[in-house]
């Protein structure tokens, strides 16, 4: 039996990240809920704001230049947990 992915998005609890690292979680496990094992949460300090898929970095808030939209978010898990899977709209340039 294999393990699902298991994505994990670091927030700052100091800028009061809670709520779009929830909403970000609820995105993914609407669009992934059969392709993930899980979503954490996991609170940090220091304005970190970091998505990670297993051990793939996904996203950075410093290198990417801010937070990411739902759209860019499912295109990077799904190219990490399910690359033939269409998301529909999302996929639309």
């Amino acid at each position: 039996m294999s393990t699902k992915p298991r994505v994990t998005i670091l927030y700052c609890t100091q800028c009061n990240w809670l709520l779009r690292s929830a909403w970000l979680a609820q995105e993914l496990l609407t669009t992934f809920a059969f392709e993930l094992g899980e979503v954490a949460l996991q609170p940090g300090t220091g304005g970190v704001f970091l998505i990670h898929c297993d051990d793939v970095l996904v996203w950075d808030r410093k290198i990417d230049n801010g937070f990411p939209e739902a759209k860019v978010l499912k295109q990077r898990i799904r190219d990490c947990v399910a690359p033939d899977k269409t998301l529909g709209h999302s996929d639309a340039p």
